[in-house]
């Protein structure tokens, strides 16, 4: 309720209750009854009126917190995928290839494309990616990982006649701008196993 209305209702009922006092025997139109009335009601619209304050508080703070979660779930990336392409083997070839991973398992921000086999990074930000592979003794395995046109790391075994199936792998963290891209090239005359031991996985650990 407005200030000056209750400063009315109280100037009111004061000059009704001095005349109240100094005129007992007459009959009083404006009982006191009223004013304590009018009090109580002055009293429980400022209840309201802080209750209604405190509500529009928690609305702008659910209002935050929903944002808040919503600017985390835009910033959740996260892929991995593997080879997908059963006990078919990928190579060799007499060129390097960048390798597509076809069957994706997770792919939170949709920056992993399975058709390229590159992830672009959608936000500045350190990422962790890792590579894993399969493959036998016919032909070397040599696995390499780019940043753009940069050699990160690699993983490789030389052909050899003495063992049998190979597995190798490799992890690295990576510093990203938006628009860099990362993914795996297999160099010329090698090859690896096709199946879900080839992987290609990585997230975003936090941004910068």
């Amino acid at each position: 309720m407005n200030f000056n209305i209750l400063r009315s209702i109280f100037f009111f009922c004061g000059l009704t209750l001095a005349h109240s006092g100094a005129n007992t025997t007459e009959t009083n139109p404006y009982h006191p009854d009223m004013c304590n009335l009018l009090k109580d009601f002055g009293a429980m619209t400022e209840k309201v009126k802080s209750m209604e304050t405190r509500l529009k508080e928690t609305e702008i703070y659910s209002e935050n917190q929903i944002l808040e979660l919503q600017s985390k779930e835009r910033t959740k990336i996260i892929f991995s995928a593997t080879a997908g392409r059963g006990n078919a083997h990928i190579g060799p070839f007499n060129t390097d290839i960048i390798i597509a991973y076809k069957k994706v398992i997770t792919n939170f921000g949709n920056a992993y494309s399975p058709v390229t086999g590159v992830f672009t990074a959608p936000l500045a930000g350190v990422y962790y990616f890792t590579i894993f592979y399969h493959g036998g003794r016919s032909y070397p395995h040599y696995l390499r990982m780019f940043k753009n046109n940069e050699l990160t790391v690699f993983t490789a075994d030389h052909k050899t006649e003495s063992d049998g199936a190979d597995n190798g792998g490799n992890a690295v963290f990576l510093q990203l701008q938006q628009g860099d891209q990362v993914y795996v090239s297999m160099a010329a005359n090698t090859y690896v196993g096709g199946d879900d031991h080839t992987t290609f996985s990585g997230f975003l650990v936090m941004q910068t």
